[in-house]
Formats: structure tokens, C-alpha cells, sequence
């Protein structure tokens, strides 16, 4: 059985064998009574920002720092720049709504997040052993990362670049070493012991920091 805790109000979702009775779902959930309130407790304390509206002083993460948002109008496509380590810069036509705006910040990340990816595939493939055939970036609701490990491609989520740099590394690392071993038991544990010992420091940090609205733990 698998037992998960999803945000943003806590629902509890067990996935069971179908040979599996109600009574044994129902005592592996009390066996897990502790597990589900402390991870339930966790999205309700943990710091989460208003819908995003795309207007100047708006705060925006970027690798783990936070920036203030500039709209700056201006005649053709929309365009995104850092400026002074202190704000964003969002360049739009002036009648741009916040769709287009939201759609012109999504592009923008997605091709910082696909800068940063190669180089640390490559060097933790070198470091584990293992290769990825492929990788891939989307928006994921419930997780930070996926592995399909017959196909061994893994897909990271979009939001990993807001976050700092390391938890995006955590989040690679975690999902190659699912190409060795596809399930969180004691053999996937003691392998991100031994590749990256601080792990649990790397996800302790990204479950707690500030998050969008919509966003989750993992």
C-alpha cells in the first residue's frame, strides 16, 4: 500500500492493492495516523503568497531570492531581465493582461531552469553511474519530480527554479537515483545517504520556503 498527504488542505490518498479489504486499508491508515497530522500540520504553517497579479512591487522568486516585480511598457513581444540583484523587470505591451503576463514570466523561467539542468545531470550521471536518456520541465501539482525508470527520463517541475539552486540539485539527484531504485525504502534512503548526505537538510529547506499559492511539499 501507498499512503500520500496532498495540499493544499491535506487530503489523504491511499493507493491499495485490489485484493486489499476495507479493514486493512483502514488499519495501515491508523498505523499511519502520526505520519498523516505531521505532514498535514506542515501545509498549514507553512508561508504562502497571494495569486500573483503581475503589478509592480509584486514579490518574485528566483533561485531562492526574492525580487520586486517592474512592469515596464513597450512596443513588441514580452521580455523578462534582472536588474541591480534587486528587481525583475517584465516588459509588456501596455494592454497586456495578466495571462499574457503570467505566459511571458512562465517562458522566461522555464528557459533558466533548462540552462541549469544539463550540467548537474551531467555531473551527478559521472557521480552515480547511472545515465539519463532524457529530461523534461513542467508544472506538476502534487510532486517536485518524477522518474520513469524504463524509459530513464525524468521530469522536474517548473517551480524548482524559484527555489535555491541546491534544492533543484536535491531534487536530481533524488529522481536519478530512482533509476537504481524506484521505491522510498531503506535501500533508496541509504543511496542518497551515500550520494549527497545532506539531503535531508536540502528538503527540510525546500519544504519550507516561502511558497506560491498553489504550491506543495515533497
Amino acid at each position: 500500500m501507498h499512503l500520500s498527504v496532498h495540499p493544499p488542505s491535506g487530503r489523504v490518498r491511499i493507493s491499495a492493492p485490489v485484493k486489499a479489504n476495507d479493514e486493512s486499508v483502514r488499519l495501515f491508515a491508523i498505523s499511519k495516523l502520526s505520519w498523516i497530522k505531521k505532514h498535514q500540520k506542515n501545509f498549514e504553517s507553512q508561508q504562502r503568497q497571494s495569486v500573483r497579479e503581475y503589478v509592480s512591487g509584486e514579490s518574485h522568486y528566483f533561485q531562492g531570492n526574492r525580487y520586486l516585480l517592474n512592469i515596464v511598457f513597450q512596443d513588441g513581444p514580452g521580455k523578462v531581465a534582472i536588474r541591480n540583484k534587486k528587481f525583475i523587470d517584465l516588459y509588456v505591451p501596455k494592454l497586456s493582461d495578466l495571462v499574457y503576463r503570467d505566459q511571458v514570466m512562465t517562458a522566461w523561467y522555464r528557459v533558466q531552469i533548462k540552462k541549469e539542468i544539463p550540467t548537474l545531470v551531467e555531473k551527478w550521471e559521472e557521480m552515480i553511474g547511472e545515465k539519463v536518456l532524457d529530461y523534461r520541465v513542467k508544472k506538476m501539482k502534487t510532486r517536485w519530480g518524477s522518474c520513469n525508470s524504463d524509459a530513464r527520463r525524468i521530469w522536474l517541475n517548473l517551480e524548482l527554479i524559484k527555489k535555491p539552486k541546491h534544492c533543484l540539485e536535491y531534487i536530481i539527484v533524488h529522481e536519478m537515483v530512482h533509476l537504481i531504485e524506484r521505491h522510498h525504502n531503506d535501500a533508496f534512503v541509504s543511496l542518497m545517504d551515500k550520494y549527497m548526505p545532506n539531503w535531508r537538510l536540502f528538503k527540510e529547506e525546500l519544504n519550507h520556503f516561502p511558497l506560491d499559492h498553489a504550491d506543495w511539499t515533497y
